[in-house]
């Protein structure tokens, strides 16, 4: 069958926004020069902070965030901190849509993002302003451990807000999602004292063994979420609604990267997704035969030029599925493309494009409702009308359809 080619998601400004969340070798397609990112003469002048899309589950969604100390290691990146600090936001199914707007981060971490990122094209606080859908103070409902438990990791350089849209959609459908800031792998992580965390790890980001030093400190963390939110001594007073038994991570980048290692290191993770993120930890050559699926932008074709996922395949001897995108690039996984035109990046006149999103979600969405709730998804088993942007990889005639 014939396919659609989606229209570029985000413009090539919107493209180099995020350029530093990819390591070199684990972008799906070379940087574009940092000087792309600056705003031309032309940009339009940016619009009325955006409201992120509503999620297209039945439940209203609560949000909380969660501040964790690890004291049984110290900080990877700042070995001065004798303990390793997350801060995690916690989505999930809420009884009604009381309490007050989640906010999507604070003032001063939205002036630090756009600095790192070196976006002057719109206000600095910008991204403190953009709507989003879930509440604080909802009350969670569920019944005692009915509920899956997804647990997501960010790009590097970027903050777990970025994947609000996916967590706050995933919520929706019945799943508690667990967002992980990796402190001092971003530009501004806020812990509860007022003390911000900088992006430390971006002055080693060069570095020989730097792409497995992170995975290896992301699965460590995801470890210990899991600790905290299924222990005896649980950090959230709604983690009775989680079952433990159903736990799965996905992650962008770097952050899906960190899926492979974490679920080589614990069993607890039943199923894993990658969203356009090189990866590095070594499957032993027994494999791994729990599910996972690659969801990959252009630049991730079988047999292009990152040769991680096809190396990763044959060890994958579980269910498994390869998907491209090939109208997507490295951002279109995230709410960047949601957020462009608030950030004066867009075309003059370029609406939002909602399309990455949806497909996006849709795809989650039914990966984890196949695995963890064990509910048929024809959406995985092939080529969609719905969804033709979509392609079949089959690796090992390097072809996808």
């Amino acid at each position: 069958m014939s396919h659609a080619v989606v229209p570029k998601p985000i413009t090539r400004a919107v493209s180099t926004l995020l350029t530093a969340s990819c390591l070199l070798s684990a972008c799906a397609a070379p940087a574009p020069p940092r000087a792309a990112a600056r705003p031309s003469a032309t940009t339009a002048a940016p619009a009325a902070p955006p409201a992120l899309p509503p999620p297209t589950g039945g439940r209203p969604v609560g949000a909380t965030v969660l501040y964790l100390k690890d004291a049984s290691r110290a900080d990877p990146w700042a070995p001065e901190a004798k303990a390793r600090e997350l801060m995690v936001t916690l989505w999930y199914p809420a009884r009604t849509r009381t309490g007050t707007p989640a906010p999507y981060m604070s003032a001063e971490e939205s002036e630090l993002t756009l600095k790192g990122k070196r976006v002057t094209s719109a206000p600095s606080d910008v991204l403190s302003k953009v709507r989003t859908n879930a509440r604080t103070g909802a009350e969670p409902a569920g019944r005692a451990g009915g509920l899956p438990l997804v647990v997501l990791s960010p790009g590097f350089t970027l903050p777990r807000g970025t994947l609000t849209a996916l967590a706050e959609d995933l919520a929706s459908h019945g799943y508690v999602v667990a967002g992980v800031d990796h402190a001092y792998e971003n530009y501004a992580t806020t812990f509860p004292d007022g003390r911000i965390a900088t992006c430390v790890a971006c002055d080693s980001d060069t570095d020989p063994g730097f792409g497995p030093r992170v995975t290896a400190a992301r699965a460590a963390d995801v470890s210990f979420v899991l600790d905290r939110l299924t222990g005896p001594d649980p950090a959230w007073p709604g983690a009775r609604l989680i079952d433990r038994r159903r736990i799965a991570m996905a992650g962008h980048s770097i952050g899906g990267a960190a899926a492979v290692e974490a679920m080589l290191k614990d069993r607890r993770i039943r199923a894993g997704l990658d969203m356009d993120g090189t990866t590095y930890a070594r499957i032993p050559r027994g494999g791994l035969s729990r599910p996972f699926l690659f969801l990959g932008s252009a630049g991730h074709p079988p047999g292009g030029r990152d040769t991680s996922w096809d190396r990763d395949w044959k060890l994958l001897s579980g269910w498994k599925r390869w998907l491209t995108l090939p109208g997507a690039d490295h951002q279109s996984f995230t709410d960047v493309p949601l957020l462009a035109r608030a950030l004066g990046l867009g075309a003059p006149g370029s609406p939002d494009a909602p399309r990455p999103t949806q497909i996006v979600r849709a795809y989650v969405l039914a990966f984890l409702d196949l695995h963890l709730r064990g509910r048929p998804q024809p959406l995985l088993d092939g080529p969609s009308a719905r969804y033709p942007e979509v392609r079949f990889c089959a690796p090992a005639s390097k072809d996808c359809r």
